[in-house]
């Protein structure tokens, strides 16, 4: 059976949520599920003890080590951080690559993309490199076009506007 590649992108919140939802389903099916963080800095502990509750099916990695947003650091420190982003990355292909999981959620992977960590082509490989039966649900803000080849569903995010005379019907 061939996996599917799905993204959620948009400018507003949800993404996350969405993709975690998609993995706590998988996850209840009895599927391995493996969600890998990009631009979200390293992970609460309170965080961490919740989702580890989750484990071995459900594994979440972030391989950033500050707990600031990445936009907010210093150059010295986003030199840093690119190691252990292009560190989380490599991971992924791995990933992928071997079908560690049935459900691999690359979550802000976009966002990556998007501010040139990596670029589309070295996306593109992860893609064709992928198990073919492994499932994939990729976030971020921003979706290239030049990946809708390999893509089979598209969300897009966005926030609507609330009639306030109807509000609540």
């Amino acid at each position: 059976m061939k996996g599917k590649v799905e993204v959620i992108c948009g400018s507003c919140h949800g993404k996350t949520s969405l993709a975690m939802g998609k993995g706590v389903q998988a996850w209840s099916q009895q599927k391995s599920v493996i969600m890998i963080q990009f631009l979200k800095g390293c992970a609460k502990k309170e965080d961490q003890d919740m989702l580890r509750r989750l484990e071995p099916e459900f594994k979440i990695f972030r391989f950033e080590k500050s707990s600031a947003f990445f936009e907010e650091l210093s150059d010295e420190e986003k030199a840093e951080e690119l190691i252990n982003i292009r560190n989380g990355f490599n991971f992924a292909k791995k990933v992928a690559g071997t079908g560690e999981c049935d459900l691999l959620i690359l979550d802000e992977v976009l966002g990556i993309m998007d501010q040139n960590i990596i670029t589309t082509e070295d996306f593109e490989k992860l893609l064709e490199a992928k198990e073919e039966s492994m499932d994939l649900v990729l976030t971020g803000k921003v979706f290239p076009e030049k990946l809708r080849p390999y893509v089979d569903a598209v969300s897009s995010i966005s926030y609507m506007e609330v009639d306030k005379q109807n509000e609540g019907c």
